[in-house]
């Protein structure tokens, strides 16, 4: 096997850091990423060669992440029937206490909002990379980013409601 260049680990290391935000534990975002690559090397052939590389990646990422909160949801009752407590953990740092208090922050936002977050603030995609990747279309990215940035601000201060912003009508 090839040697990875430098673009393909530096396309691991985002796509490793969009899942590590996304599920918050290195374990599960390892996990994340491995299932992410191993689907895109199954349909490695199906791809469109004109597409960039990373955001079919991370549409792929984005997935999977969203299959497994399902399949959490879904089995979440079960499991905790069984599964002990992990103790809490205490930071050792400021800066570690700041990123982590961040996550937690960025953790009340709803999964489509943060993913929205991340991919432009962090990973710096454009709108238009963002609506490729999550195959939607680039005015509802613009939306939900707004509203992404709203929630995230009014969590920073602490003005935070956790009702559904959506309601169901009969």
């Amino acid at each position: 096997m090839d040697a990875l260049d430098d673009d393909q680990l530096r396309a691991m290391l985002a796509l490793r850091r969009f899942a590590r935000s996304l599920s918050g534990d290195p374990a599960s975002a390892d996990d994340l990423v491995q299932a992410t690559l191993e689907r895109a090397l199954r349909r490695w052939r199906t791809r469109h060669t004109a597409d960039a590389l990373q955001p079919w990646l991370f549409a792929i990422l984005y997935r999977q992440f969203l299959d497994g909160q399902r399949r959490v949801a879904r089995w979440q009752p079960v499991v905790a029937l069984f599964a002990p407590q992990k103790p809490s953990q205490s930071a050792s740092a400021e800066q570690v206490h700041d990123g982590r208090a961040m996550l937690a922050r960025l953790a009340l936002l709803p999964p489509e909002q943060r993913a929205l977050l991340l991919l432009v603030s962090v990973e710096g995609f454009s709108d238009r990379q963002v609506a490729d990747t999550l195959g939607i279309p680039m005015s509802t990215v613009i939306s939900r980013l707004s509203r992404a940035r709203e929630r995230l601000r009014a969590v920073n201060e602490g003005h935070v409601n956790h009702a559904p912003a959506l309601r169901i009508l009969k």
